[in-house]
């Protein structure tokens, strides 16, 4: 259960019911393996090509073995037995690819966040109507501070702070992503963030506690 980046997502792993930990882990790690292509591309082409292959790779997982890649076998292994499909998580793709070239934020948002934030709820067991909406704000909230282009990062605030101004109560076995949509809230508001910071870590610890 390591491999994540993010501090504040693998913090929120403890949240998750356990059985779930371990798929919520991978489809983590299959997010920031986008996000880590998207950061590192230089020609777009070339950034498109390499998501392409992974957008084909999931999918392909609905029809076949994986290959030897060991994040498309602990996909197939943790997250397709669970009743999500490959072609279900490809759509993450499609948020990371929006961002290359003439950014498209309302697709990141939607393809990234929402989706995301759905097949994390599927794969937790749990449900709210407005999950997806979270999600696509704390993915909006996220890109304000991952960009280095201040318009881009005024546009990702401004998105997020539309729909994370009424967040929804969400159950308790999908505590983890409250948590998250709690952060997501104080960064779009934010200038900076440093994440793992002391004052963050207290706030979801008191959200796990009041699911306030």
């Amino acid at each position: 259960m390591t491999d994540i980046a993010d501090p504040e997502r693998a913090l929120v792993l403890a949240y998750a019911p356990a059985e779930r930990r371990e798929a919520l882990t991978v489809l983590w790690r299959l997010d920031e393996r986008l996000g880590g292509i998207v950061a590192a591309t230089r020609e777009a082409m070339i950034g498109r090509i390499r998501l392409a292959w992974w957008r084909e790779a999931l999918e392909a997982l609905d029809t076949a073995e994986p290959p030897a890649e060991p994040l498309l076998r602990d996909i197939a292994h943790d997250i397709l037995t669970l009743g999500i499909s490959g072609t279900d998580l490809a759509a993450i793709e499609g948020g990371w690819a929006a961002l290359i070239d003439e950014p498209d934020i309302d697709t990141y948002a939607r393809e990234r966040g929402g989706t995301l934030f759905t097949l994390a709820a599927r794969i937790l067991g749990g449900s709210a109507a407005d999950v997806a909406r979270a999600g696509e704000g704390w993915a909006l909230a996220d890109l304000a501070h991952r960009s280095t282009e201040p318009a881009l990062c005024a546009a990702a605030r401004s998105a997020a702070q539309a729909r994370l101004a009424d967040p929804p109560r969400l159950p308790p076995r999908l505590r983890a992503l409250g948590a998250l949509t709690t952060l997501a809230r104080r960064d779009a508001r934010a200038e900076s963030r440093q994440q793992g910071a002391p004052g963050r870590v207290a706030r979801i610890l008191w959200y796990r506690l009041t699911g306030r």
